[in-house]
């Protein structure tokens, strides 16, 4: 029996010297002490498995560390591929472009995710129309200039119109992207739902031969307030020269449907016609086919290193390898053929060779591997001890685009293969977590896979983060002589798998964060991250007599005396139902803005320029508290101004000084300081400061 003790991962040789140490006293008569001895061989045998029992009962097994983490709603943050948009505009014709294309920027690598035509498209002016008149705003297309365009003047509002003038649009296009580069727009929470529209709302349409026609569309600016891009859908009707719009060419026309901006949206540029790609480099492809008559596959690797061809002979069964060949002969063979670089073709001809696969679903498996992947694809065989760990020749491992195969013996001499991916929970299959970050896998289950060869069957590496590149890089094409790609917005979303320690440290977290408010401080914390508004001073106050919590909240709209709308209100609202405590009652304050006067005589020193001006700065940082970091009901104390202006050098003395509210409903005076309302924050008023030359 194992004791607590023992649950230790003690070695081996401090088990075995302590068992020699206690063969005296439990049997007095042995007296052979040899390795020799057949007891001595049987006591270390016995020591041994009780190693090996502590080891394994100390050492929980990744499967349920994870399903542990699991019951606590903590799951795994997956492995993602960064995702960039890339303009074609310096193209001088449309190219065809295949999936998997690569495009790379140093030694990162971008693949395209389908078949498309790119380039030939731009914007070449936006006009917008609002007041009954048409205003040009076409320096937004010029990456150069960053000016930032009022598109709907300073009082947006339903029926106001965008217009995005276009050299050409291609008859077979399907969708494309528009991405908008938006002022100010960091100032604002982030939300869950990029397409959620808060305060504003568009109709989309593009001009075709019976007149304008709506588009599909996701916005993802939030209606022009998000830097971002918009996903379009155009419709079967085929695009037409507008003549409407100030400029001549094809158009599409944004309406506005909702107009309760709080921030005006200014443009600062606009990018058409782009088309994504997903940072990752595939070094070993599975085509999957469901023919077998000519099979043709076009290659994105720059040469065909190595191709491996199976497939399945009867409905159901595993795959059958085929040997490429160029003649005859009897065997599981298919006939190759290069019909071009990077392209060949495949057949299967059983009156000649003897063999072919049977016409089902997922017939055929064609695998190419590029020159690295072709030398190190073979990774082991799985002997079936628990939690065998296999390293991979790669790190970093695109979590959806890996599989196994395993080879095992069909008995009669030959050999089956099955394509198995991470984590199939099948009777008999064999199980195995990839760890693809760490660049290896464990192998919980090895069901009737024992003795099975492996080999990579689809690889593709990520390098995370680093994929998240910043705007204005000029990526290459693989294959495309001359071509060059722009980015105009930055890489998002690349991340690698999240680690088990990771996930302890997220649990450990999560379980210290409050999800209730209780204090102030986190009725204030839940309010200024509200999702999708711009908050910049957040007060909360109990009062204890009534059990309610007020809360006043200052937005961040660029006016100089912001208040909340009814938008903000029922945003933040809703945010704190959710989260107050039954008891509780709360209740949204708007905030109150009060002028602070100021007047004295400060003796300024000789050979200084400006102090008036420098004297008014200080003034402001402590008085104005809608640009300090002062907040709503602070105290204005009067020693802190009259230091900050005799803290500053040109100032010899200050003479004499006086600070009052100009509004004394609000704020209230007292030995010299001024104590504000709970929701009142105060400004610089009226300034009267007398400088005078201090004379030695």
């Amino acid at each position: 029996m194992l004791f607590v003790k023992e649950l230790q991962n003690k070695p081996y040789a401090e088990r075995i010297n302590e068992a020699m140490m206690k063969l005296p006293l439990i049997s007095p008569e042995w007296t052979n002490y040899n390795p020799s001895d057949p007891g001595i061989t049987v006591l270390e045998n016995l020591t041994a498995f009780n190693t090996l029992q502590g080891e394994s009962i100390t050492n929980i097994s990744y499967r349920a560390k994870a399903a542990l983490l699991k019951m606590v709603s903590i799951t795994p943050k997956k492995g993602k591929c960064a995702r960039l948009l890339l303009s074609a505009d310096k193209l001088d014709k449309p190219i065809y472009i295949r999936t998997g294309q690569k495009f790379r920027l140093g030694d990162l690598c971008f693949e395209a995710g389908r078949n498309m035509n790119v380039g030939g498209s731009k914007v070449v002016g936006v006009y917008s129309r609002y007041g009954d008149a048409f205003h040009d705003y076409s320096y937004c297309v010029d990456r150069e200039v960053r000016l930032g365009a009022k598109i709907f003047g300073d009082k947006p509002k339903v029926g106001d119109e965008l217009y995005f003038i276009i050299n050409s649009i291609p008859d077979d296009i399907k969708d494309t992207y528009f991405y908008f580069e938006v002022d100010g727009s960091n100032k604002r929470n982030p939300v869950e739902d990029r397409a959620l529209n808060i305060f504003a709302d568009a109709k989309w349409e593009y001009y075709t031969e019976h007149g304008f026609e709506e588009l599909k569309v996701r916005d993802y600016t939030g209606t022009f307030l998000y830097s971002g891009e918009v996903k379009i859908s155009f419709g079967s009707s085929k695009p037409a020269v507008c003549k409407e719009a100030p400029e001549e060419g094809y158009c599409i026309r944004v309406t506005l449907t909702k107009a309760d901006f709080d921030v005006r949206p200014k443009l600062l540029g606009v990018e058409g016609f782009l088309f994504e790609v997903w940072q990752r480099e595939t070094e070993g492809i599975c085509y999957t086919i469901n023919k077998v008559d000519g099979i043709e596959i076009t290659s994105n690797f720059s040469d065909n290193e190595y191709i491996a061809v199976f497939a399945k002979e009867e409905k159901g069964s595993a795959y059958r390898k085929y040997e490429l060949t160029r003649g005859d002969g009897h065997g599981r063979y298919c006939y190759f053929e290069e019909t071009g670089s990077r392209s060949f073709r495949i057949s299967f001809d059983k009156e000649r060779y003897g063999y072919e696969p049977v016409k089902v679903k997922d017939c055929v498996r064609v695998i190419i591997y590029n020159e690295d992947m072709m030398r190190t694809y073979d990774v082991g065989s799985v002997i079936g001890y628990d939690d065998q760990e296999i390293e991979l020749p790669v790190k970093h491992i695109v979590r959806d685009s890996f599989c196994l195969i395993a080879r095992r013996d069909d008995g009669e001499g030959g050999f089956i293969y099955e394509f198995v991916r991470p984590e199939k929970n099948e009777e008999d299959a064999l199980y195995y977590h990839l760890l693809e970050n760490d660049g290896k896998i464990i192998i919980e289950d090895a069901g009737d896979y024992i003795g099975a060869r492996l080999y990579i069957g689809m690889i593709a590496v990520s390098e995370g983060e680093k994929g998240n590149i910043l705007a204005g890089n000029e990526l290459i094409a693989d294959n495309i002589p001359g071509a060059y790609f722009y980015n105009p917005c930055n890489g998002v979303g690349g991340a690698f798998r999240e680690s088990l320690q990771s996930m302890k440290e997220r649990f450990v977290e999560d379980i210290n964060t409050p999800y209730t408010a209780v204090t102030e401080k986190d009725y204030e914390q839940i309010v200024k991250t509200t999702p999708g508004l711009c908050i910049r001073k957040v007060h909360a106050c109990i009062d204890t007599a009534e059990n309610m919590v007020k809360v006043i909240a200052m937005p961040d709209t660029g006016d100089e005396k912001p208040y909340l709308s009814d938008i903000y209100i029922e945003k933040i609202t809703e945010r704190l139902e959710q989260r107050r405590l039954i008891s509780t009652r709360v209740e949204i304050i708007q905030p109150i803005y009060t002028p602070v006067a100021v007047r004295g005589t400060v003796y300024v020193k000789r050979h200084y320029n400006g102090c008036k001006e420098k004297i008014l700065e200080a003034l402001g940082r402590e008085i104005d508290y809608m640009r300090s970091d002062k907040n709503f009901g602070d105290v204005l104390i009067f020693e802190e101004v009259f230091h900050s202006i005799e803290a500053l050098d040109c100032v010899q003395f200050v003479y004499d000084l006086s600070i009052t509210p100009e509004n004394p409903k609000v704020a209230t005076l007292k030995d010299s300081d001024i104590y504000p309302k709970e929701n009142c924050l105060f400004s610089l008023g009226n300034v009267q400061i007398e400088t005078v030359t201090y004379e030695d």
